[in-house]
């Protein structure tokens, strides 16, 4: 192949990525978040809990997340077993089409571990969700959350104060 093809086939190879991510931003359009918070951490605490919302105009799931504040992010699930909350990694949260889904309230909340810093009162610590949409196009969505005193309450039931207890433990 000669040097002008190679150009051609790269030039071609680029456009069409440039259109796929184009693509899949413009869906990304379709899914806002809002209310992000995380509770600032004790000297020593490694792991904190995170909480937002996420408004998807069309069916879609969650599939994970990342942060620079830690070396991983995880879905988890809160349930009540026997009187026990119990906390769970998940591998997927559903986000039904045109329905707000708080985490906390839904039963869930991102989990930060290994943060590489303590998290204080009035930082923004930033994310990317992976977000599946449809069968196999999967977008990222840039969210933001505040961090919140280390006392704040964003309790709406006794099984969040419950959680909200819990992940003060940690």
């Amino acid at each position: 192949m000669n040097k002008s093809n190679r150009l051609l086939w790269l030039a071609a190879a680029l456009l069409a990525s440039f259109a796929s991510y184009s693509y899949a931003a413009g869906n990304a359009t379709d899914i806002e978040t809002s209310g992000g918070w995380i509770r600032a951490t004790a000297p020593g605490q490694d792991t904190a809990g995170a909480d937002l919302s996420i408004t998807s105009k069309q069916s879609a799931t969650l599939i994970g997340a990342s942060s620079p504040a830690c070396r991983t992010v995880q879905l988890h699930s809160m349930t009540s077993e026997n009187g026990m909350m119990r906390m769970r990694e998940v591998q997927a949260i559903e986000l039904p089409a045109g329905k707000r889904v708080n985490l906390r309230n839904s039963g869930y909340h991102l989990m930060l571990v290994g943060l590489k810093a303590p998290l204080k009162e009035g930082e923004m610590v930033p994310f990317t969700l992976s977000i599946r949409v449809g069968k196999h196009r999967v977008v990222k969505i840039r969210s933001m959350a505040e961090v919140k005193s280390l006392t704040a309450s964003e309790a709406t039931s006794p099984d969040d104060e419950h959680m909200q207890m819990h992940m003060n433990m940690q």
